[in-house]
């Protein structure tokens, strides 16, 4: 009789953590999207992220509250819908991670002689990415994120033009807050860069389209764009580690799902054959 008692004890246990990792990102959500202290509204970024947030959170709880509730009533209902939820949350999460490492797997920087930093080609991304960031839309918030994030203005600090192209300058930064070395522009700062006399001997639409206008810049760029992708790309790999985790400790409370309910229906047989 002991078994049973410390299948279910264990099991309740691992959901009540999960059931803690959904409420934590419920309520990032809900406050992604609430009214700062200072009265302004939630940021570009955060709404961005918001639903996903809500979406996974709320299916978690869901999840975790359904498989509580079955190994506390030893109910053999709810655990047969906790395995049900559980195992379409796995196959989501799965899904997502096997799509996620596809459509970002292609695309690497250009190296440019006598740079310190690489430079980035919309072109060299996933058809599936690139028509996402060339959607008016998703790249206007993105492009709000970028100006709310000041990675443009991170860059001022009156280097010479050797110290800048020596520089390790990030994806963004990179496709952003400069023009392409193509282009042949003259360096007067970090995010000031003029333009050569005569007609440009680059077919490269980025040099007509960039502006000294610091609210400007290259936002409107493709290399910005890619620097993007390229930023997302790595920040997946990071992600990856996380989603394997999460994918890993789901498979191990639903094999222990399936062990509760195993256990249960034995004792149910077994008080019933008494």
């Amino acid at each position: 009789m002991a078994r049973p008692r410390c299948s279910n004890a264990v099991f309740a246990s691992f959901n009540v953590l999960t059931l803690l990792l959904g409420a934590a990102v419920l309520a990032w959500g809900i406050l992604a999207g609430a009214p700062h202290h200072g009265g302004g509204g939630a940021t570009d970024c955060q709404r961005f992220l918001r639903t996903p947030a809500l979406i996974l959170g709320t299916a978690v709880m869901v999840v975790s509250m359904a498989g509580i509730a079955g190994a506390c009533c030893r109910a053999s209902l709810l655990l047969w819908l906790y395995l049900f939820l559980a195992a379409l949350l796995i196959l989501a999460v799965l899904c997502f991670g096997v799509f996620a490492i596809a459509v970002t797997n292609a695309g690497a920087g250009q190296a440019v002689s006598g740079r310190g930093f690489k430079e980035y080609r919309l072109g060299d991304y996933s058809s599936w990415l690139r028509r996402r960031v060339e959607n008016d839309r998703t790249w206007g918030r993105i492009r709000s994120c970028l100006a709310e994030a000041g990675v443009c203005g991170s860059l001022q600090s009156n280097r010479t033009f050797n110290e800048f192209v020596n520089d390790n300058l990030s994806p963004v930064q990179s496709g952003c807050c400069k023009p392409p070395t193509e282009c042949n522009f003259a360096y007067l700062n970090e995010t000031y860069w003029m333009k050569p006399s005569g007609p440009s001997n680059s077919s490269n639409p980025d040099c007509d389209t960039w502006s000294n206008d610091q609210s400007e810049l290259c936002y409107a760029c493709q290399s910005c764009k890619a620097g993007v992708l390229a930023n997302l790309k790595n920040s997946w790999k990071k992600i990856a580690i996380i989603n394997a985790a999460f994918i890993a400790l789901l498979i191990v409370v639903y094999s222990l799902g399936c062990c509760v309910l195993r256990n249960n229906r034995r004792q149910k047989y077994t008080l019933v054959g008494k």
